[in-house]
């Protein structure tokens, strides 16, 4: 149903705006007449905006953010706990976010939940905001009238994984900074500055040392058009493989090669089994059924390998085996996981003990990442000092000689 924005004047002579949803713009402006506001005008939310000295930059590029649902998450936990109706609720949300592309949203939901539709369907409406895990979760707190606990659970999964992506985009900020400024100024120094200094040594036609004959053709090669062939097939490569690991195969391929890298695969594969150890154990202690949250799980866990082997587990687990028998016969599931949820399924505490699971990865993934950003920094000094260094060797050397054939 098309949605639309309104200006109107209420009984007192107050102006107000907001959104409305209707088939059309006079079934809009019959439903606000009833709402005893007198509409001044009506335009579809969707339809394009002028850009005139009243529309502010913020508003244009301003977009819902996942932080965005996050938040609202967080207010419909509170105010449902408060004693709040779900629809005033929503509709409290609504007049907060006033000029917010989120309005748009909630009052869509409010209109769903008023006409009698399940927040849950009103909610898988739109995917690209509420994944598969946040309508299962409303799904089983509205059969099991525990709104303001779901709503609570989801808040602190969506917050506590927001945390750490934030922290784990932020340790690489740096480092990608350096890469990109190094190889800016690396390129800059091999295709301007070293041809300029190394014409004198070829005009001479003498014989240059080695180090300097390979600055040369190094310096040739950045400056000639090979250079930008090169550059076109290294991303015609990387879209080729991006193509790839769209299919089935090539991307078990290239998250089977992720878990083997040095030291970085360690850290994918904890990553992964601390997003399958909180996702499992919020879903589970939502009232999910174990089979549905395998499912779940499977979808956004991820990796495609561990992906495949949650979905063997699930099948097997269909068939009437223990979930961490299933784990260990995996073998991509490290072996202390599998023992503490074994233990979670003897006492009955599965979902408490795939909290601490999911804690303790968390905590080694922040750990492994600073060790890893500390190791990084130093080493791309000195490979960057390597480079310097060969580049000055490279030009002195022919100088030496020059004196040494003046004596």
């Amino acid at each position: 149903m098309p949605v639309y924005e309104y200006k109107a004047y209420d009984a007192a002579g107050k102006t107000v705006s907001g959104i409305i949803d209707a088939d059309t713009p006079k079934e809009a402006r019959a439903k606000l007449k009833r709402q005893d506001v007198f509409v001044t005008k009506v335009k579809e939310a969707g339809e394009a905006v002028s850009l005139t000295a009243e529309v502010k930059l913020a508003k244009l590029v301003r977009r819902v953010r996942r932080q965005d649902v996050v938040v609202m998450t967080r207010q419909l936990a509170t105010l449902i706990k408060s004693g709040m109706p779900l629809v005033q609720t929503l509709t409290a949300i609504s007049e907060q976010l006033e000029g917010h592309p989120m309005q748009r949203i909630v009052y869509a939901l409010r209109e769903c939940v008023n006409a009698g539709e399940p927040l849950a369907d009103a909610l898988s409406e739109h995917p690209k905001l509420f994944s598969d895990l946040y309508v299962n979760m409303v799904r089983a707190g509205e059969a099991a009238g525990a709104l303001e606990l779901i709503f609570a659970q989801l808040a602190d999964y969506m917050e506590t994984t927001q945390k750490q992506r934030t922290k784990i985009i932020s340790s690489l900020i740096y480092p990608a900074l350096m890469v990109v400024v190094g190889s800016g100024v690396l390129i800059f120094l091999m295709a301007f500055v070293v041809p300029r200094l190394t014409q004198v040594f070829t005009e001479m036609d003498r014989h240059l040392p080695a180090m300097t004959r390979t600055l040369i053709s190094i310096s040739a090669f950045f400056a000639s058009w090979r250079f930008l062939v090169f550059l076109a097939v290294l991303a015609a490569a990387i879209v080729a493989v991006r193509l790839n690991t769209r299919t089935g195969r090539g991307r078990m391929l290239l998250h089977r090669l992720r878990l083997k890298l040095p030291i970085a695969g360690g850290l994918v594969r904890k990553l992964a089994v601390a997003r399958f150890a909180r996702t499992l154990g919020t879903l589970l202690a939502g009232g999910i059924p174990v089979l549905r949250a395998l499912e779940i799980v499977e979808g956004v866990v991820g990796n495609a390998v561990i992906a495949r082997a949650v979905g063997d587990v699930r099948a097997r687990v269909a068939e009437g085996a223990t979930m961490s028998d299933e784990l260990r016969t995996t073998r991509e599931f490290p072996p202390i996981v599998v023992h503490m949820l074994a233990v979670g399924e003897a006492s009955g505490n599965l979902e408490e003990m795939l909290a601490n699971v999911a804690e303790t990865y968390d905590n080694e993934v922040e750990t492994a990442t600073n060790s890893l950003i500390a190791l990084l920094e130093p080493l791309m000094i000195v490979l960057m000092g390597l480079v310097v260094g060969f580049i000055v060797l490279a030009i002195l050397l022919p100088i030496f000689q020059m004196n040494q054939f003046a004596r």
